[in-house]
């Protein structure tokens, strides 16, 4: 007897697309049968007409708990993610105190958002230059990836975290060398950026221009081409965060040919928005690298189609409804970060299935097979096989779906997202055997989530 079976399924892999009946019990995938003659179960759901994907992973996400919680935490959070077709999430340790720079920071954390969650999570570690006699023991307690800003400690200093410069980057891929972790880095020259925001805050006009003269797509390649080649020298395991243009990837690209173990992903802001986007939702369009123009978001698709953009992550990264405020801020000093988990999925669906008319595949490839392999969550996440964490995402493909703050689960309503549509979007979201989510409602409980333990193995 099943707990579970999902039936006519059209069960989507990096890979295939197979009709199946799918079983779960004792929240583990235990059977892939023919349809219709798989065994009873208690629970029986008919995926008749829909995509099936087995789960489907946030690879990076920004909860700012503990920390900064008037801007997310891991409740509001992770309900979000449940609601928009969400299995599991890795979390970032930006805006965290305690953050989990060592064993003890990681523990402290893991206590207070232990109750909180609506879906699995996994953690990044963080990389903070004084930590690197931390970093394996924390491989040890099933940390597998590993956050940092490449830019002079002076420039950043949030809490227990901060900047790490090149010499520190180095330190870092050593240490984790041969242990499985992987050091994953915002890449901005830090020192060019600084000079132009300068200039443009004395003699610019305050305007989005001005945001993108100061974060050019020069400073994110120095800054990656820096990275690359500490990787090359050190052969360590690099990951780069949010690539936002062509030039960048090309970077990635080359490494990957020349044998550096290096792997990187960009986001749906950067494949479907383009620079004009600011121009209809001001500030709320404001991140990080930015959005760039029309040419560089089409030709991204790209290097996520030949696999050197590898993972498609949110980069969720709220504020409070007053740092997106135009009457209180500017561009300037307006939040760098967008609400985007909630429509994360539906999101990506739509750009690459239903616009684009790509397999459903590359949705699973670049957010279900590739982040588990990569953060170290394979063998139990990504993957229809047996033994793995009975995680279903079911995704009616015919579903017209327009994103509204009204309806966002996050802290904040204030997306940017806020009246996109889009066609084909989730309609069941079930973790370990259990129903979360239905048609973007959350059932299930606050607590259910659990933290996955890497196998400290980057793929």
């Amino acid at each position: 007897m099943l707990d579970m079976l999902i039936k006519n399924a059209r069960a989507v892999t990096f890979d295939s697309i197979q009709m199946m009946d799918i079983g779960i019990r004792d929240g583990k995938y235990v059977g892939f049968y023919e349809c219709g003659s798989s065994p009873e179960a208690d629970t029986v759901i008919d995926a008749e007409g829909k995509y099936v994907f087995p789960g489907i992973i946030d690879c990076h996400a920004h909860f700012e708990d503990p920390g900064w919680t008037y801007r997310e935490d891991f409740a509001t959070g992770t309900k979000a993610a449940a609601a928009g077709g969400l299995t599991t999430i890795i979390d970032m340790p930006l805006d965290n105190d305690p953050a989990p720079v060592d064993p003890s920071g990681l523990e402290a954390k893991k206590a207070i958002i232990a109750d909180k969650a609506y879906v699995d999570y996994g953690l990044y570690g963080a990389v903070c230059g004084y930590n690197k006699d931390d970093l394996v023991p924390l491989t040890k307690q099933g940390i597998a990836c590993f956050k940092g800003f490449i830019r002079p400690r002076s420039s950043m200093t949030v809490g227990p975290f901060n900047g790490v410069e090149s010499g520190e980057v180095r330190d870092a891929l050593y240490a984790l060398k041969g242990s499985g972790g992987v050091c994953c880095f915002h890449c901005e020259d830090d020192p060019m950026v600084t000079y132009d925001m300068k200039r443009l805050k004395e003699n610019g006009t305050g305007t989005y221009q001005d945001f993108l003269d100061a974060h050019t797509v020069l400073s994110e390649v120095l800054s990656v081409m820096q990275a690359v080649e500490i990787a090359r020298d050190t052969g360590g395991k690099l990951h780069i965060c949010h690539v936002s243009h062509p030039k960048v990837a090309e970077v990635v690209k080359k490494a990957i040919q020349d044998g550096v173990d290096v792997s990187a992903e960009t986001c749906p802001h950067y494949l479907g928005f383009s620079e004009d986007i600011f121009e209809e939702k001001g500030i709320l369009a404001k991140g990080t690298p930015p959005i760039r123009d029309r040419e560089a978001m089409e030709k991204l698709w790209d290097y996520v189609l030949d696999g050197t953009l590898s993972c498609i992550g949110s980069d969720h990264s709220p504020a409070a409804i007053e740092e997106k405020d135009p009457e209180k801020t500017t561009i300037w000093t307006a939040w760098g970060g967008m609400n985007s988990i909630q429509v994360f999925v539906a999101r990506m669906f739509d750009l690459a299935v239903s616009k684009r008319g790509l397999s459903p595949e590359l949705i699973a490839r670049t957010m279900c097979y590739e982040p588990a392999r990569r953060f170290g969550l394979y063998g139990k996440k990504g993957d229809f096989k047996i033994g793995f964490d009975g995680d279903i995402v079911i995704i009616d493909p015919e579903k017209e779906w327009t994103c509204s703050n009204d309806e966002l689960y996050t802290m904040h309503h204030n997306s940017v997202y806020d009246g996109i549509s889009g066609k084909g979007a989730p309609v069941v979201t079930i973790v370990r055997g259990k129903v979360v989510a239905q048609d973007g409602e959350v059932i299930g409980e606050q607590g259910y989530g659990n933290f996955i333990f890497s196998d400290g193995t980057a793929k």
